[in-house]
């Protein structure tokens, strides 16, 4: 472990340095208090929304970088910062970072061992998405499958457990998060056959106090929702970071796709992959579920972010969790009872016609019929990858609009015989060799689109084109801006009311980080990773030829 100069200077004046007593009040209130970044998604809602202004359509054009951080590695950085007490935390793979948060210098770093083969297990990229901070500790999730707490002063590591195993297909790449005096945690697989899993743990200890698997064994509910009622049921994999209601005390968290990617092997709804779960946080008790897509043919991992809002919606005002799914769908429904309230079209969608409202259920395009039943080629719409990703939106309360990074590709598709792979156990490959496809990117058009969108509609006040597809989230602040990045490495600001570009930066290498803003000393800075990599970098895209791998932290606020 490393330490600089400033703690060994604080010491000897007998200062302890900052603390980091976060509680759970700290945390309630964290988008109340712009001073701070204490979770992921800027706040339990996950908005991602800044009530700063000092950075504005206005001002932008005066933004210039404060500082930059080398992460010294050639692995994908989607990291998300946090910010306490004037200290910024970083994750990348294979370590934890601290830094002062005005100047860039490191505080201290603490390096992550991996056992030799634990890449192996990973489908999509060798990355972390960031930690959580609580009681002055922070945690984060390990590649290999391991959670771990460090004191945030020092970067000692506390305690370290082992949630799952490798040689079952488990990776963890996602960030924590803490849930009425629980450290939550989802894991990565669905491509290995796993029994996908939420866990909760002891902050203190790191015991664990519950496993919610998200998929049954036979005699539990769900079961009959699979062949062979569950016997060997896969899937379900919960790889990024749910959302907090304290109020109601409920979490939300999505469930990923079904395994195998065939569906002619698991004919059924597969209950409970591609879902939004609520849970209660002390027990991990299924409080209510809402499945997307069910019987999922075409991967549409069902993880995307979770984000909490209040809306008027049918003209009563709603406590409402909304999503932006991957299978091209936005949904928003009730928090307190998972009621459907709306479920439209946001990107090109031809799997489905649309969803009924009375049941919930997609309504099936007769091209999916043709693959749910038999061996057929067809053209669906988005692509495997989705309408977006993993990578999260943010929602303005000021607009009432979601800030949403979109695709525009579908695919050739066809699945392969049923049967092919055998009896599938734990860390058996179970993705894309199993069905056949093949991308379809449209002539003269942009790969992907910053949408601005209506929850209750889908409908988009505003589009903007990019040559490539961004792979970032987004951030939109009271100032009347949204930030993100692109894989060829620009940081861009857009006015959040009609998707004009108004200012970018060239960073090193491709952004797929996920951009926050914070205030020290009436201040206003955003921070971003920059960092190509990632599943879509495995894309024929002749617009990432020049663009060169190299992880960095950059810090920018308005030049006086």
């Amino acid at each position: 472990m490393k330490r600089i100069d400033l703690v060994a200077a604080l010491v000897t004046l007998g200062i302890s340095g900052p603390t980091f007593a976060q509680t759970d009040s700290d945390l309630k209130n964290a988008a109340k208090t712009p001073d701070r970044i204490l979770t992921y998604g800027m706040s339990y809602s996950e908005q991602r929304f800044s009530s700063l202004t000092q950075i504005n359509p206005q001002t932008v054009g005066r933004l210039v970088p404060a500082w930059s951080y080398s992460l010294d590695s050639d692995k994908g950085e989607e990291s998300q910062p946090l910010v306490m007490n004037g200290v910024m935390f970083i994750t990348s793979h294979d370590k934890t970072v601290a830094l002062d948060a005005v100047t860039g210098k490191e505080i201290w770093k603490t390096p992550v061992v991996y056992p030799e083969g634990t890449v192996k297990v990973v489908c999509c990229g060798i990355v972390n998405r960031g930690g959580a901070l609580y009681n002055g500790r922070f945690y984060r999730t390990l590649l290999d499958g391991r959670v771990q707490a460090l004191d945030a002063k020092t970067g000692k590591e506390i305690w370290v457990v082992r949630a799952g195993d490798t040689k079952d297909g488990i990776a963890m790449t996602g960030a924590p998060l803490i849930a009425n005096g629980v450290v939550i945690v989802g894991v990565a697989g669905s491509e290995f056959s796993i029994r996908g899993y939420i866990a909760g743990y002891d902050p203190q200890t790191g015991q664990r106090l519950w496993r919610r698997y998200t998929i049954p064994r036979p005699g539990e509910p769900g079961a009959d929702t699979w062949p062979d009622n569950a016997r060997r049921a896969a899937g379900g994999s919960t790889w990024t970071t749910g959302s907090y209601d304290p109020d109601l005390d409920l979490v939300y968290w999505g469930t990923g796709n079904p395994s195998p990617w065939n569906p002619l092997d698991r004919k059924g709804d597969n209950l409970y992959t591609d879902s939004i779960l609520a849970l209660r946080p002390k027990t991990g008790e299924i409080v209510w579920h809402y499945q997307t897509s069910p019987n999922d043919p075409f991967d549409h991992d069902n993880v995307n972010a979770l984000v909490l809002a209040d809306i008027n919606a049918g003209g009563q005002p709603r406590k409402v969790v909304m999503q932006a799914a991957r299978n091209g769908f936005f949904y928003v429904l009730d928090r307190a009872t998972g009621k459907l309230l709306a479920a439209n079209k946001y990107v090109k969608v031809t799997w489905a016609d649309r969803v009924d409202m009375a049941t919930g259920r997609p309504v099936w395009s007769e091209s999916t019929k043709q693959i749910l039943d038999h061996v057929a080629h067809i053209e669906t719409w988005p692509f495997t990858a989705g309408g977006t990703n993993w990578f999260p939106m943010s929602f303005s309360p000021q607009t009432g609009l979601a800030y949403v990074n979109a695709f525009n590709i579908g695919e050739e598709y066809e699945p392969l015989p049923p049967g092919q792979l055998g009896d599938l156990q734990p860390g058996d490959r179970s993705g894309g060799n199993t069905v056949k496809t093949k991308n379809i990117y449209p002539e003269g058009e942009p790969r992907g689109y910053l949408k601005a969108v209506d929850p209750l509609t889908g409908q988009a006040k505003w589009q903007t084109g990019f040559k490539s597809p961004n792979y970032s989230g987004t951030l939109v602040t009271a100032g009347g801006l949204v930030f993100t990045g692109e894989l060829t490495g620009e940081f861009v600001a857009l006015d959040a009311n009609s998707g004009k570009i108004l200012w970018q930066f060239q960073t090193p290498s491709g952004i797929i980080g996920q951009p926050v803003s914070w205030e020290k000393d009436g201040e206003q800075y955003v921070t971003v990773t920059s960092g190509i990599g990632g599943v879509y970098i495995r894309q024929p895209d002749p617009n990432l030829q020049h663009v060169p791998r190299g992880g960095s932290l950059w810090t920018f606020k308005l030049l006086r």
